[in-house]
């Protein structure tokens, strides 16, 4: 029983599922409409603007090469808050536009399987000047956050929701990206989760990047409680539902 399970799993991580769809059955090919690249927020919530590239100040012109070498997984941060303009240029690293949208998509920094990019972006807000602690979500299109909850306990919440890996709640900020799997169904039917899985990486990567031009860490997390995780967001679980973290600290 056990390596008929293994063998289904390992099968996912083969493409031989494209073999077995008419592409022409796709909502894509019947021309139905691109799902949103961005979610819906409603009037009355909180939007805070972000800074744009040229007022990015606290950046350091760091060599690509060193980028490389000094990367790795970090669990330990210090006290010092992440700036404003750190947290923006971290959010337009991982998520942002680099094109206007053209039918239900939109180029961005990561590449995407079709360039559907099925993630949004949620972050735990603990320590970035000029931000108060709460749960905001990123709108690449807007160049904005939007403010979503202020729940009690969060640094608590998200420990436990992540299998009581501690480090996390003392970050500064952590990154938590959900899959809304349709936006990726929509062109490849059912071989959409595998390439899901995939581009999540491309984006987890770039943070990691990142984090070295601002004196910063993170480490990436693949394991946590996944209903306790969809729930601290409020998402369904079903159309939107958490695929990967990572904290952020000074280093």
């Amino acid at each position: 029983m056990k390596n008929d399970l293994i063998n289904i799993y390992r099968n996912f991580l083969k493409d031989t599922i494209r073999k077995k769809i008419d592409f022409s059955q796709t909502d894509q090919s019947k021309g139905i409409d691109a799902p949103p690249i961005q979610k819906e927020y409603s009037a009355d919530q909180k939007i805070i603007n972000l800074q744009k590239k040229e007022e990015w100040k606290s950046i350091k012109d760091i060599s690509l090469c060193s980028v490389f070498q000094s990367r790795q997984s970090r669990r330990k941060y210090n006290k010092n808050p992440i700036k404003l303009d750190e947290l923006s240029f971290l959010l337009c690293s991982t998520q942002g536009l680099r094109h206007g949208i053209d039918f239900g998509r939109a180029f961005r920094v990561v590449p995407s399987a079709g360039c559907r990019h099925s993630f949004e972006t949620y972050l735990l807000i603990f320590n970035v000047t000029g931000l108060e602690e709460g749960i905001y979500r990123y709108l690449p299109v807007d160049n904005s956050l939007v403010f979503e909850s202020d729940q009690k306990g969060l640094s608590k919440k998200i420990n436990d929701a992540s299998f009581g890996q501690s480090f996390i709640g003392s970050a500064a900020v952590v990154f938590i990206w959900t899959t809304i799997p349709y936006r990726m169904e929509w062109r490849y039917d059912i071989a959409a989760h595998r390439v899901i899985a995939i581009d999540v990486g491309h984006v987890c990567q770039n943070l990691y990047l990142a984090c070295e031009a601002i004196d910063s860490g993170t480490c990436a997390i693949g394991a946590f409680d996944q209903e306790k995780m969809d729930k601290l967001l409020n998402v369904d679980g079903k159309d939107e539902f958490v695929i990967y973290l990572a904290p952020v600290g000074k280093i």
